[in-house]
């Protein structure tokens, strides 16, 4: 393994002890997500492009007799979720299927999640979209998060980014009329607030990153460590915090 592939590794967010959710969102935030999804008492959730699954994992013990697919392609998630599933007992109410979310056959459930994985589908946040509607029985809900513009961003805040203006469906208001359009009834729309972001940037590469060097000073990845912090951090702090939003939709079938 190159020191690249070994540093990428130690700080990639399945391996982050720090993140307990690989997005934008607080504890309270999260409980009130899980409250308006109002998955019934032996429902069926999937979870497309979970990560390692922390808030499919809460749904389903919010649940009784509930239980739930996780689909996630990165195997070190998949391996931290079913290391999380089996810790909290429900090894046996939630599987995790190392699988791309783009073509996952199951369909027939109460509801539907996808958190900032629209990446999966090689197309657009509408063919995610379209590909939740299929999944999710009439009558069920879907989860929906991604990011969105809150103004138009400078080139400082796209580079931090690494990303082209294009990438995201654009304001707030454009990924809801998004939602509505694909055939669903927006029920509850909230985004990530500044403090969310903050905590979520920090516990990421760059809070990690310098964390991870404190606690290995003699590592030989101990300056690469703090460089790749550094650059995380100069990317969020001068570059797309004001500018990256991100939405969680509650929508109804």
């Amino acid at each position: 393994m190159s020191d690249h592939d070994e540093l990428h590794a130690i700080l990639a967010a399945p391996n982050n002890p720090l993140l307990t959710w690989n997005a934008p969102l607080s504890e309270e935030h999260a409980r009130s997500l899980i409250d308006a999804c109002a998955l019934p008492e032996g429902g069926r959730v999937v979870d497309l492009g979970c990560g390692w699954g922390e808030l499919l994992l809460r749904l389903v013990e919010g649940a009784p007799g509930s239980t739930g697919d996780g689909v996630e392609k990165d195997p070190a998630a998949v391996a931290r979720g079913r290391r999380l599933a089996g810790e909290r007992g429900l090894d046996g109410r939630v599987t995790f299927h190392e699988s791309s979310a783009e073509g996952w056959p199951g369909t027939g459930y109460d509801l539907a999640v996808c958190i900032g994985a629209v990446h999966a589908w090689p197309g657009t946040t509408r063919e995610a979209l379209r590909a939740l509607r299929g999944a999710v029985e009439p009558g069920g809900r879907v989860l929906f998060a991604d990011g969105f513009w809150t103004e138009k961003p400078t080139s400082a805040a796209l580079e931090g980014l690494g990303a082209e203006e294009d990438e995201l469906v654009g304001s707030l208001g454009d990924l809801v009329r998004a939602a509505a359009d694909a055939g669903f009834a927006p029920l509850r729309t909230t985004v990530a607030d500044q403090r969310e972001w903050d905590v979520f940037e920090s516990s990421g590469r760059a809070g990690w990153g310098e964390r991870w060097a404190l606690e290995n000073p003699d590592h030989p990845l101990h300056t690469d460590a703090r460089a790749t912090a550094a650059r995380h951090r100069e990317g969020y702090l001068g570059g797309y915090r004001g500018y990256l939003g991100f939405a969680y939709l509650v929508l109804g079938v």
